[in-house]
């Protein structure tokens, strides 16, 4: 039998998670958060500082491996350049667009200055996640396919793009029609990989 301190922890991030897929990040409150789990605030600031670290430590713990399981579906770092591109971004789209609170705390995640310090605390080093695609653009640059950027600049430029377009479809979950389809995604998948491939004159 698991402890009760586990117990509401974990109900703790499973309804904000909750909270954040229905009714959006920026109405995740830790006052709404007690509420809806039945505790007093003061439970939830003996585990959490405030909103922000509650955000970080759900980013950390509870999105980013699956995030990174599910991108890496099936993936082979060796595959051709376009083929492991396009992979990696339908296999991103299809995850995201299901679980829209993990998009939310992503989006945070790029834009909050602490999460760095997270990422100290528990010690992530560059390569902890994701290696597989490190090691796939390594390749394409060493064999002359694609240019070469430092890394971070090559996770830019190839997944950024596909980061907006699910914000996109999102914006037009509400409205007649949905333009951002799988047809979509890899129309602009193309695009992307096409700007990023050494000419070959």
């Amino acid at each position: 039998m698991r402890p009760k301190n586990l117990i509401k922890e974990e109900a703790i991030r499973s309804i904000a998670l909750q909270i954040i897929a229905d009714e959006g990040l920026e109405n995740l409150s830790m006052q709404k958060l007690a509420k809806a789990a039945g505790i007093s605030p003061r439970t939830i600031y003996i585990k959490y500082e405030n909103k922000e670290d509650l955000l970080i430590k759900l980013f950390i713990e509870e999105v980013l491996g699956a995030y990174e399981k599910a991108v890496l579906k099936n993936f082979d770092p060796a595959a051709p350049f376009a083929e492991g591109v396009r992979k990696l971004w339908l296999n991103g789209f299809h995850y995201l667009i299901n679980n829209r609170h993990a998009f939310a705390l992503i989006q945070h995640g790029k834009a909050s200055p602490l999460l760095n310090r997270a990422y100290q605390q528990k010690n992530i080093k560059e390569g902890d996640f994701f290696g597989p695609i490190q090691q796939f653009l390594t390749l394409n640059v060493e064999a002359g396919i694609i240019k070469y950027f430092p890394q971070e600049v090559h996770r830019a430029l190839l997944f950024s793009p596909m980061l907006d377009l699910v914000a996109e479809y999102f914006d037009y979950q509400t409205r007649p029609q949905q333009i951002i389809t799988p047809e979509t995604i890899l129309a602009c998948c193309e695009a992307v990989t096409q700007g990023i491939l050494i000419s070959k004159k």
